[in-house]
């Protein structure tokens, strides 16, 4: 059954709004931790839209379970990961204009860059992770870094239109879990989803951890964070 990291960034978004005080993401993250977290995910980005460097140090300092600190392949972003040493960090692509992350990283048409971040991450003792596009270049391309972990952005299958669409797509998912597992890296997966989709996501062989965020914050909004946790890890060992 795959572990759960409960991704807290919007609970950032919400204080950043007013640029105020409260709610305070590191709060957030007990509280995650109580309703079963196995892990808590921050994406730390250049415009610093939602986590700052501050909730990073305290996370750090406070959370109990694993700290994933989500990043870009950026000397200013990596200087800080590994001055902090999260336990993990997964390099993701980052694009300004963006709303949320697009896409998987482009390990193959920027290897020597990936390659580097890889390299200093793992000489701060690192454990690193790649989120990539379920596409069987891709993965081949990690396996070559020595990444540990490659995580499957599940967002084309989770803003699929019709079951037949997801149907798909839960087959491209399951394809691409089995090249994973067969070039011996862990398998991850994340981004869009739900309480409605996860549980086939869940269920391919081999899945090691899904991260899962605004579907967490947005049903916390009605039961409280604790519960909406809970909730989804039910989804995800049931």
């Amino acid at each position: 059954m795959p572990k759960l990291g409960v991704n807290i960034d919007h609970v950032a978004t919400i204080r950043q709004a007013r640029r105020g005080r409260e709610p305070d993401p590191v709060w957030a993250a007990m509280k995650a931790e109580l309703g079963g977290a196995d892990q808590i995910t921050v994406h730390l980005r250049e415009d610093r839209r939602h986590i700052q460097d501050r909730d990073l140090r305290l996370l750090k300092e406070t959370v109990h379970v694993k700290l994933n600190l989500e990043c870009a392949c950026e000397a200013s972003m990596l200087a800080i990961a590994c001055e902090t040493k999260p336990e993990r960090v997964c390099l993701v692509p980052e694009n300004r204009e963006e709303v949320t992350t697009e896409g998987g990283l482009d390990v193959v048409g920027n290897f020597d860059r990936v390659s580097e971040s890889v390299k200093q991450l793992h000489a701060a003792g690192i454990f690193v992770s790649l989120f990539i596009d379920p596409d069987q270049g891709q993965i081949e391309a990690s396996r070559k870094l020595n990444v540990e972990a490659v995580e499957l952005h599940t967002g084309t299958y989770a803003d699929a239109k019709t079951d037949e669409a997801q149907e798909r797509e839960l087959i491209v998912l399951e394809n691409a879990s089995q090249h994973v597992l067969q070039n011996e890296l862990i398998l991850h997966a994340g981004h869009g989803l739900n309480y409605l989709n996860v549980t086939a996501v869940a269920d391919i062989e081999g899945m090691e951890e899904l991260n899962i965020g605004h579907s967490i914050i947005s049903r916390a909004v009605f039961v409280g964070l604790e519960e909406a946790v809970s909730e989804m890890k039910q989804l995800c060992i049931r």
